[in-house]
């Protein structure tokens, strides 16, 4: 009886979020608890295919200032109270820069973020990013964004001016969980930061790490916290335990508690895209279910300071999925320019 429940009470929250309705935290809570975790997977994979359709957006990054960090978060390679051996440099070469904006937008990538370590990026080093994105702006149609930091309101509208439409800034896990990982900032430090993005005119990416010692309860916060904020884009990271950080020995994640996140994570902001990023290599065994859970985007290529996937290789399995590749604003963009 409770299972034929269960599977009832899918059925009802898929048709109502279909019209607009929303899951409850307790009814959250309650499908973590479904035996046929299948059941759950198909209600986020019809919400996606309805609310994004069937567009695989696919975006990459680069490390454009590594190591050095300041700040004490408990899964970085790039602090620098952690003995990881990272590379360390004060800003990557502007050109390498430019360049790989280029080969990605090429690839079809449809977003490139400029990423640097610490708890803000300063202003001069901000001023030469600025020109990188702009000459990036005038070469390719790929969208840009930024991920620099907890930066104030005048720093978002430099990047805003120079052609920056989307703010990078995780929560990175719950609130009630965050102190845990991390005592340098806050989690009001980053609603501050995205708020003030979005007033910049940006629209924000925003998600966090799975596998850092957290309950699926306190994920399913993190999830309602990120729509309460109404973010567009979630990241889910499944952490890469880097030797020499303090979460080096952190249990892995079995692959039903991975899937059932991503589902859950659709279920929580059906409009959102939910993006495949980080330690994509330690779950490629369950990619396809998860291409089937309520994924829609994905971060290809490198990461910060590992090795990613190979994008060409990325871009068959996504078609192989189902996914489409092309997308009317890319057309657009390169219309302009032509």
């Amino acid at each position: 009886m409770a299972v034929f429940y269960l599977m009832h009470m899918v059925q009802e929250i898929t048709e109502r979020i279909l019209q607009g309705g929303a899951l409850t935290h307790a009814e959250a809570l309650a499908l973590v608890h479904l035996e046929d975790k299948e059941e759950l997977y198909r209600a986020a994979d019809a919400l996606r295919r309805h609310f994004k359709g069937d567009f695989m957006e696919m975006c990459s990054i680069m490390n454009a200032k590594s190591g050095k960090c300041t700040q004490d978060c408990k899964w970085c390679s790039q602090s620098m109270f952690h003995n990881t051996h990272v590379e360390e440099y004060e800003l990557v070469d502007l050109q390498e820069a430019e360049q790989l904006a280029e080969e990605n937008a090429g690839k079809g990538v449809y977003r490139f973020s400029l990423v640097t370590s610490g708890r803000a990026i300063s202003n001069s080093n901000l001023d030469k990013l600025c020109g990188v994105y702009k000459s990036i702006q005038r070469k390719t149609p790929i969208h840009l964004c930024a991920s620099m930091g907890l930066l104030n309101r005048s720093q978002l509208d430099k990047l805003r001016e120079a052609g920056v439409g989307h703010y990078h800034c995780n929560i990175e896990t719950a609130p009630s969980y965050f102190k845990e990982v991390c005592s340098s900032h806050t989690m009001e430090d980053k609603v501050r930061t995205i708020k003030a993005a979005r007033a910049a005119g940006m629209g924000i990416c925003s998600g966090g790490i799975i596998g850092m010692g957290e309950t699926m309860e306190q994920r399913i916060e993190m999830a309602f916290t990120l729509s309460e904020l109404e973010i567009e884009s979630i990241p889910l990271n499944v952490l890469m335990p880097v030797e020499g950080t303090q979460l080096a020995g952190a249990k892995p994640l079995s692959d039903e508690e991975v899937l059932t996140t991503f589902a859950l994570f659709r279920l929580i902001n059906p409009k959102a895209n939910i993006r495949l990023a980080g330690g994509r290599n330690l779950i490629s065994h369950i990619q396809d279910r998860a291409l089937n859970a309520g994924v829609s985007a994905a971060l290809v290529g490198d990461y910060l300071t590992t090795v990613g996937t190979n994008i060409n290789q990325d871009k068959e399995a996504f078609s192989g999925a189902g996914f489409s590749l092309d997308h009317e604003l890319l057309k657009e963009r390169t219309c302009c320019k032509a």
